[in-house]
């Protein structure tokens, strides 16, 4: 019997089920979904860095390092395996434009390679190439296909002998410019120490990596007194692909305790109020089942049933949405497969899911527990008695001048707001987490505009940049300036306190790279001071006029430099002008010359070791803005979801809760659509009230957003008017077509019906 019932009222309430059901489903969905996320990068980067033997510590003298060398620090205890290494940008031939970052390891089991296709890697191979496998399918290119490549007077053929991934190169970008990678112009490949020796007639490693668990502090100091000098290290935690792979699965986490939360407590407060209304208006039916002589037990199993059962089928079609938001994003050809290459892409659920949907479920049952108790107080007879809103004490408005202002319209609305403010108020926070979420999905991408605007449109004045071959003579960089009239770089690692961050020396007569100041205007460098990214600004609590100590790795010199002000930087940087370095006495030498002269003009020069133009740099965002773009459609269609869910289940709640007063309307004449416009205009009330917070509430978070995301790009906040116009329209509409969904309503209520139950 009871079970008939259960099927009866849940058709009589379908579209308080639903709702409540899709609620669930799209708590659960975006929180699992989310937190999948970062757990399969950390849980699938994990899996690669071990596969290939991903180097714990970097250690880097340009002048190269010995066999010796290698044995001084191979003997080190708790030193693991160490191997020399090379990696540096090649010119593919046979395609305009296209490079390569080609990598050297003398030990396959220290920054390694994962073989997709085609042969093993075989470290005596004279003509091998393993390749880049997503370069390879980019660019059509197959296992036994010639490639010719060129670096600096330097030209050589190799035939591909294997596709690889190699987590050196998991996130495969030409230099810090790039944000994003594009595998049609620009991948990586092995080649074997011996084909290396054989091409160049030399061994040159500037690089020797080494896996170790020792502490940073701890390794340096062997190091240093194994190689005899002060030397440049840098841990996996300062190389661009393990960083970057871990502020990826940082960021997911970030987004998943806050979005995600956010849709959960709705659904969890939506959840409460439509069980207490909806045992409200079972009332009666509770106490007929009381005086047929069921026990209060069963009758609580029976309502709490209801709420079990939209937990566990709102969890499971949560589940199964989980897996598809993370499977859009997670996956070799989604958002963070044009970002990462990895060879693996599992995606497991995080054990505090499990045990977030199972205390959700319990949550769930425990609310319509709760609410069934409510109605079984007391005898059968008090339980017959159908459910009565508590009286209403006049609001202190009323009590004012300005009450006899108002219509009849905005009375009832207020009144109705009070007495039944639970409902109210999830109107409210639902009306107020759909602005909150698409305000905040708009301003990420105006804030990326914003972004892009400054440091490429208006920073980055040049249209080639020359990248100089590491012989180039100091005389032949200055013919190459004067030559295609531009201004010149270069970069030299140094110690800030226990920091490694790159001094930038610049030289620009001719403007064509400027720099951002915290308020985005231009910085002119001064030529007696140095100028730090925010980041380091921040960190280390400087400001200008201050002064800091730099220590140049490979030497024993330190140098004071004051500080002149603070810019905007996408690396952690300290810039400084070339007169100023020179004044200084501060080694350096020119790499990188910006120039006007497009890149089919310049000419091959032995000193030249590759060309890049600012609209490859460009270009290779628009990979960057579709996740993004993907991302915020994503989330403003589930907040329209959330907003339509919630506010149509808590309409029909509050249609069926005034019934009798609606019944009442039209028996004293009013038309329905008065009795509509009514309705409307309350849900319209609220929805300007959720406006009001919902507007400053998305400026707040995406806010705390970009510090906790997007911090080592130390973007400024922007969101422009029409992300204003469009948050306001999008969630009014929304409101507008639920209220006109509700009021449709009114031309079916049977006025005798509703009038002649007891009072």
């Amino acid at each position: 019997m009871l079970l008939k019932k259960l099927w009866r009222t849940i058709g009589l309430y379908k579209a308080q089920f639903i709702s409540m059901v899709i609620m669930i489903a799209l708590g659960v969905g975006i929180f699992l979904g989310f937190n999948m996320e970062w757990v399969s990068i950390d849980v699938n980067t994990d899996y690669f860095y071990s596969a290939t033997g991903y180097a714990d510590y970097r250690i880097i003298r340009e002048s190269g390092f010995s066999e010796n060398d290698l044995k001084d620090v191979e003997n080190i205890h708790g030193v693991d395996a160490v191997s020399r290494y090379v990696c540096v940008n090649a010119d593919v031939k046979e395609r305009d434009g296209d490079a390569l970052a080609l990598s050297v390891t003398e030990n396959g089991k220290v920054s390694g390679m994962l073989v997709t296709e085609g042969a093993a890697y075989d470290k005596s191979s004279l003509n091998g190439l393993w390749l880049s496998d997503k370069y390879a399918s980019a660019n059509a290119i197959s296992v036994g296909d010639e490639l010719t490549l060129t670096y600096q007077n330097m030209e050589f053929s190799g035939t591909v002998a294997g596709l690889i991934k190699a987590s050196e190169h998991m996130i495969c970008v030409r230099d810090e410019s790039q944000l994003m990678p594009d595998y049609d112009t620009f991948g990586y490949a092995y080649i074997s120490p011996a084909f290396y020796e054989d091409v160049t007639g030399f061994q040159y490693y500037p690089m020797l990596h080494v896996r170790s668990d020792m502490d940073k502090k701890d390794f340096t100091a062997a190091v240093d007194d194994a190689l005899g000098e002060t030397a440049m290290i840098l841990t996996k935690d300062e190389t661009l692909s393990y960083a970057e792979a871990a502020g990826e699965a940082k960021e997911g986490k970030t987004m998943g305790s806050v979005l995600p939360v956010l849709f959960l407590l709705i659904a969890v407060l939506t959840m409460v109020t439509t069980m207490h209304r909806l045992t409200a208006r079972e009332k009666t039916q509770i106490g007929t089942l009381k005086a047929l002589g069921f026990k209060d037990r069963r009758i609580t199993r029976h309502y709490t049933s209801y709420a079990l059962m939209i937990g566990l089928m709102g969890t499971a079609v949560g589940i199964a949405l989980g897996y598809a938001i993370a499977w859009f994003i997670m996956n070799p050809n989604g958002m963070m497969g044009t970002y990462l290459d990895l060879p693996e892409w599992r995606l497991p659920i995080p054990w505090f899911c499990w045990v977030i949907m199972g205390a959700i479920l319990a949550l769930l049952t425990a609310i319509g527990f709760l609410s069934v108790r409510q109605m079984l107080r007391g005898t059968a007879a008090d339980a017959l008695r159908p459910y009565t809103p508590k009286k209403m004490k006049p609001l202190l408005l009323e009590r004012t001048p300005l009450w006899r202002v108002f219509g009849f319209g905005p009375r009832w609305n207020l009144r109705d707001i009070m007495r039944h403010k639970a409902r109210s108020l999830m109107s409210l926070i639902g009306t107020l987490g759909c602005t909150l979420l698409i305000l905040g999905s708009m301003g990420m991408r105006d804030t990326m505009d914003s972004f892009l605007a400054l440091y490429y449109d208006e920073a980055t004045n040049y249209t080639t940049r020359i990248n100089l071959s590491e012989d180039a003579s100091k005389d032949a960089i200055e013919e190459l300036i004067t030559k295609y009239n531009g201004d010149a770089s270069g970069t030299v690692g140094v110690q800030l306190g226990d920091k490694a961050v790159s001094l930038e020396i610049y030289d620009t007569p001719h403007d064509m790279v400027r720099f951002p100041a915290e308020d985005n205007s231009f910085s002119a460098l001064a030529d007696d001071g140095a100028y730090l990214c925010l980041r380091l600004g921040e960190e280390l609590a400087l400001s200008p006029g201050d002064r800091i100590e730099i220590s140049p790795y490979g030497s024993d010199e330190t140098y004071t430099l004051r500080v002149a002000g603070l810019i905007r930087s996408v690396s952690e940087s300290i810039v400084i002008t070339s007169a100023y370095a020179d004044s200084l006495g501060i080694d350096y030498r020119f790499s990188s010359i910006y120039t006007d002269t497009g890149r089919a003009d310049i000419a091959s020069d032995a000193s030249i070791a590759s060309t890049q133009s600012k609209q490859m740099i460009i270009d290779s965002f628009d990979a960057f803005i579709q996740i993004m773009d993907a991302m915020i459609y994503l989330l403003v269609v589930a907040a329209i979801v959330l907003g339509v869910v919630v506010l149509y289940n808590l309409g029909v709640m509050s249609y069926t809760e005034r019934y009798r007063e609606l019944a009442t309307l039209k028996v004293v004449g009013f038309k329905d659509r008065k009795i509509g416009r009514l309705l409307i205009g309350q849900n319209l009330w609220i929805s300007f009230a959720g406006l009001l917070l919902g507007i400053p509430a998305g400026v707040w978070v995406l806010d705390y957003l970009l510090k906790a995301l997007a911090g080592e790009y130390e973007m400024k906040m922007a969101i422009y008017p029409g992300s204003f116009v469009i948050s306001i329209l999008l969630t009014v509409g929304m409101s507008l077509l639920v209220s006109l969904m509700v009021a449709r309503r009114n031309k079916r209520i049977d006025m005798v019906e509703a009038l002649k139950g007891a009072e």
